[in-house]
């Protein structure tokens, strides 16, 4: 049964305030655009504007009625988009009639299975499920079928969006279960923590991107990464992430270092995710979020930080 008298006296609560207190700034300057520049009619810039911001409404939403459940509600999140994200994942890669026992035991074993082991707390076994008997198991079951016709790249491919898909996005609600010094049953904010920074620093590269970016920095993977927007969001979020550290149970240097790995990793992430794209001829990973495109296009950043924040906080806080 949910404490409401609890939550409503909770820090998260005042996040997710503030969060909702953000996004009303810029739904009402996104309307003051649409009136002012656009004058009521279609216009491309302010229009993607407009949806970007709506989905993260929907973001912040459905996120804020997750902690509403805490522990249980942010791990039944996050099994779902990593499910979402896999179905993305093998939607644009090409599968033969030989995987389907595999892709079976990913989406419908693997998959539960990993956020069941995590939210019993089972650390020693959801930390090498995937990565050691999933990975020996699904090129096995691919082998059976007898079907040999790329078969290295076939394994590589089912292999690799379990990986990113499911066990990289697993960390994020894998935080609520580290026993950290001091900090209480907080865990929750070191989630906010996470996703506002490296978030942040996505919307900040693109933001400064669009007004002071000149320098390309990896035309043939994004045409739309400058080394101004990179240096300015990453530097802004870094930022933003010391702002926050008392949220945390790091020092206002330990959030900043930390701010610092987390985006940088959510940045080459990125990276490689739309070097993936390319490879497919695909600008997106699919239109489920109006304005972001995809699921796996909202979180490639994720996928790639938090992995190590869970590790970093695991190593020295716990």
């Amino acid at each position: 049964m949910l404490n409401w008298q609890s939550y409503w006296h909770s820090e998260t609560l005042r996040v997710f305030l503030v969060a909702c207190a953000v996004l009303t700034v810029a739904s009402s300057i996104a309307m003051v655009l649409r009136w002012r520049i656009a004058k009521g009619q279609p216009h491309a810039v302010i229009d993607n504007l407009v949806a970007r911001i709506n989905a993260w409404w929907w973001m912040v939403g459905l996120l804020g009625a997750a902690f509403l459940f805490k522990r249980d509600g942010v791990i039944v999140l996050f099994a779902l988009i990593s499910f979402l994200a896999l179905r993305e994942f093998i939607t644009l890669t090409q599968t033969r009639r030989g995987d389907h026992a595999a892709l079976a035991v990913s989406f419908f074993i693997a998959l539960p299975v990993q956020f069941f082991l995590i939210w019993i707390e089972w650390y020693g076994l959801w930390s090498i499920l995937i990565p050691v008997y999933a990975f020996l198991l699904l090129p096995i079951l691919a082998a059976l079928s007898a079907d040999t016709t790329r078969f290295l790249e076939r394994a590589a491919k089912v292999q690799w969006g379990l990986m990113i898909c499911v066990f990289c996005l697993s960390h994020v609600p894998a935080l609520v279960t580290l026993e950290i010094r001091d900090y209480g049953t907080r865990n929750l904010l070191l989630i906010a923590f996470l996703i506002i920074v490296v978030q942040g620093s996505d919307v900040l590269q693109y933001i400064f991107g669009k007004l002071f970016g000149k320098h390309l920095l990896a035309p043939a993977l994004s045409p739309s990464k400058t080394w101004e927007g990179l240096i300015g969001g990453i530097l802004c979020a870094t930022a933003l992430g010391a702002a926050l550290y008392r949220l945390t149970p790091f020092t206002l240097l330990q959030a900043a270092s930390i701010a610092f790995v987390i985006c940088l990793m959510g940045f080459l992430g990125g990276l490689v995710m739309s070097a993936i794209k390319r490879d497919r001829g695909v600008k997106d990973w699919g239109h489920l979020i109006e304005g972001h495109g995809g699921v796996l296009d909202r979180i490639d950043s994720l996928v790639f930080a938090a992995p190590i924040y869970f590790h970093v906080i695991r190593f020295w806080w716990t």
